[in-house]
């Protein structure tokens, strides 16, 4: 499900363009307030950063099923991208783009080398952060009718995040992992947070 109020242009200053204001929902016409700006920049740097996971994964993976895996997720990457960047203006994306892509790139690439339960457990745990992230921010917009179409926004593509991450623990099976991909784990969520709170100054 796509929510039409992705197709609304916002002009430079974040206005939805064309409209008068007093109109709702999202007061048209009005700025969208800073704290939404901080958010959806998250927002777009991740799915940055989720489109460059799978390309990273499709380099090296040989598996098939791994592969349409991951060729099916980046498709619904990128239609996560095209959504969030309709809210965003270009001026407000975060300055270090190039640096989410890289890190996209290598936590998809490197656990790609180690086969394909490294690379489910990966997802799972990126998409275990991903939904949190998200829901905050759809509890944080509900009290604000005027950003409805917003938050149904955030909660399409939170659903589509949450079946991302039980696909990769339903393909991971029942074997328990060992240290070494459980501490890879623990290391991408905390990483994860980190670009986070960088990413909304910057």
């Amino acid at each position: 499900m796509v929510s039409h109020s992705a197709t609304i242009p916002l002009d430079g200053e974040g206005r939805a363009a064309g409209m008068s204001a007093g109109c709702a929902p999202l007061c048209a016409g009005d700025p969208l307030p800073k704290w939404v700006f901080a958010d959806l920049r998250t927002d777009h740097a991740g799915e940055v950063g989720a489109i460059c996971i799978y390309r990273g994964v499709l380099q090296f993976a040989r598996d098939p099923a791994l592969r349409a895996f991951a060729g099916h997720h980046l498709a619904t990457e990128q239609k996560h991208l095209g959504l969030i960047a309709a809210w965003l203006p270009a001026a407000k994306h975060s300055r270090l783009l190039p640096l989410w892509r890289l890190a996209g790139f290598l936590t998809g690439a490197l656990p790609a080398l180690f086969g394909a339960k490294a690379v489910y457990a990966t997802i799972e745990a990126v998409e275990t952060f991903v939904n949190h992230h998200y829901e905050d921010q759809i509890r944080a917009l509900a009290p604000h009718p005027d950003l409805s179409d917003l938050r149904q926004t955030l909660l399409d593509c939170q659903a589509d995040e949450v079946a991302h991450r039980d696909e990769a623990a339903a393909a991971q099976g029942n074997t328990q992992s060992g240290w070494v991909l459980r501490s890879w784990c623990a290391m991408v969520g905390a990483g994860s947070k980190g670009a986070v709170a960088l990413i909304r100054h910057i």
